[in-house]
């Protein structure tokens, strides 16, 4: 007798790569497969496959998940160039020059804008967890940030009319040349920015001659898989003047120099800082803040976290910097901004000048500021937005938004949970060394991709915490917040499969959320206390102190701990689930 729990819905899974996606086939198998009756419409998000396919696969799961309603992502790869042309070596049947956005950047961005879709990041309440914070008061870190140009030089305001923001270069030829369009509606904020290449140079040589005076180790952050044209531009040129002027000089010293995505460096400053390092942040907007952040923690350090913190990124609409057009100039010009017909703003730009210009939504703005209020008071949150409104009209529509929310909500007898506007700089230090409440921390992609990661890293691991992906239709998309684990996955290569060190939590997590959401949406009771029970075999796991190596030492009573393997830790948690 089949003792399978029927399930009506269809669940959409997303597949990923490298050890997240071995991580996830245990789980589909242990979880799903041998427990339930229920269709999986399966797709492959492997960087591989959405190269073969040109991006159509991603296109695919965002029909998937319009028509199914719930899907559980798993992590998959952004590729480099490098391995993007080792990908198309091992495929010489693809035409790398053709290739859609879709095939080479991450499918995240694009499937959160294909269903309208804000995050919500959630720490997993593990009970038995007892992080260890780095010792921080008096440490000897600085954070070297531009202090011009970028956003904070930026030509932005709100749209006076509906139409369409084009984006014009005049070179050498005095022809008008379009680089970009979209189309805004009335009240939509658009922002241009800009760094002067000439600049960029001049900073990195400060930066690194800093380093070596002072003898520091080198760290340099930007997000280039997100914004190639723009972190990238920075990056090539400051890594260049890094290796042909002062690689050895550093080198010599016994200095190292890194470079990381700025939300794993974020997390690192926090989780796994250095004893006495430099930090180089060119984007001024987050420079300014991580800069804020260690001044903080150097006189305050990092107070134990007793509270469960959540974070609402907005990133429907395609806002900020995840939805920008971005390019480096090919040659000097002027670069102008079209709205409707009227030329808003015009600037001079030179060959190698990183260019930025993005816009938002009013009406997603709205919907998602509705998305935290209900989910504040859904679960009893405060709420701490971060703004920029002394000198950003980009920023000023969002303030605007809360109050006609507000308005709103109180004429339906319905008062929103309490909250507060405050600098993002600011938020993001009341998050960490102000952290007693029960709090939401709404903010825009960008600084909600990096204070998720800052977040994760403060809760354990970022396997320890949830993500969440919600549309305005109902649409819900549950994740890990990780990515997949390169490094461990090169050992589980050379290791022919033996050596399997990873933490499946996240992944389990995100699998029985979407299971509870189909159980309440079906009325399916066995359905949704399957879901709660393997919640629950999961936590308990941890509790009993059996962690994997990311959790090593920092459960409460680490002498009990027992550290196993990703397979070890999947059969306890299967077992607790008995």
């Amino acid at each position: 007798m089949d003792s399978s729990i029927k399930v009506t819905s269809p669940l959409v899974i997303l597949h990923g790569d490298e050890m997240a996606q071995v991580a996830f086939e245990h789980i589909l198998r242990k979880f799903v497969s041998s427990r339930l009756d229920i269709q999986l419409e399966e797709i492959d998000l492997s960087a591989e496959n959405r190269l073969l396919t040109n991006g159509q696969v991603v296109i695919d799961a965002i029909d998937a998940l319009q028509r199914h309603g719930v899907g559980v992502k798993n992590a998959g790869m952004t590729v480099n160039r490098q391995q993007l042309e080792e990908l198309l070596q091992k495929h010489p049947d693809v035409d790398g020059n053709n290739l859609n956005p879709l095939a080479t950047k991450s499918p995240n961005g694009a499937i959160r804008k294909g269903i309208s879709g804000n995050i919500t990041r959630e720490d997993i309440q593990f009970r038995n967890l007892n992080i260890r914070r780095p010792e921080w008061v008096g440490r000897d870190i600085e954070v070297d940030t531009m202090e011009f140009g970028g956003i904070k030089d930026s030509f932005n305001q709100l749209s006076l009319a509906t139409g369409v923001v084009k984006l014009m270069f005049v070179g050498s030829s005095g022809d008008p040349v379009e680089l970009h369009r979209r189309e805004i509606r009335k009240g939509d904020p658009w922002l241009l920015a800009t760094n002067d290449i000439e600049d960029v140079k001049a900073w990195a040589h400060r930066f690194f001659q800093r380093a070596i005076v002072e003898k520091r180790d080198v760290y340099l952050g930007l997000k280039d898989t997100v914004i190639p044209g723009y972190d990238g531009a920075m990056r090539s040129v400051i890594e260049d003047i890094y290796h042909s002027d002062y690689q050895k000089q550093i080198e010599d010293l016994g200095l190292k120099y890194f470079y990381e995505l700025i939300d794993a460096q974020a997390a690192r400053i926090v989780s796994n800082p250095p004893e006495r390092a430099l930090w180089g942040v060119p984007d001024n907007t987050t420079g300014r803040k991580l800069l804020k952040l260690v001044n903080q923690l150097r006189e305050f350090g990092i107070p134990s976290r007793g509270a469960h913190v959540s974070i609402s990124r907005m990133s429907a609409g395609g806002g900020d910097q995840y939805g920008s057009f971005n390019m480096a100039a090919q040659e000097d010009g002027i670069l102008k901004v079209i709205v409707d017909g009227d030329e808003k703003h015009a600037r001079r730009v030179k060959k190698g000048d990183p260019m930025l210009l993005m816009s938002n939504d009013r009406e997603a703005i709205k919907d998602w500021v509705l998305q935290v209020f209900r989910d504040a008071s859904r679960k009893d949150k405060e709420v701490y937005f971060g703004l920029k409104r002394e000198y950003m009209e980009y920023d000023e529509v969002y303030s605007d938004v809360i109050t006609e929310v507000r308005r709103e909500l109180a004429s339906e007898h319905t008062p929103p949970p309490s909250f507060m506007i405050m600098r993002p700089s600011s938020q993001l230090k009341k998050m960490i060394t102000d952290p007693p409440r029960n709090a939401l921390y709404p903010s825009q992609n960008l600084d909600g991709d990096i204070f998720s990661d800052i977040s994760a890293a403060l809760g354990g691991s970022l396997a320890t915490a949830s993500s969440i992906i919600e549309s305005k239709d109902g649409t819900m998309l549950f994740e890990a917040p990780h990515g997949t684990a390169h490094d461990l996955y090169l050992k589980y290569l050379e290791s022919d499969g033996r050596v399997a060190h990873f933490n499946p939590s996240a992944l389990i997590f995100a699998l029985a959320n979407a299971l509870e959401t189909l159980g309440e949406r079906e009325g399916n009771e066995p359905l949704s206390q399957y879901a709660v029970h393997l919640k629950a075999a999961l936590t308990e796991t941890v509790d009993r102190g059996i962690v994997t190596a990311d959790l090593k030492g920092k459960t409460v009573d680490p002498d009990s701990e027992q550290v196993v393997d990703m397979v070890g830790f999947l059969e306890a948690v299967e077992k607790a689930l008995l």
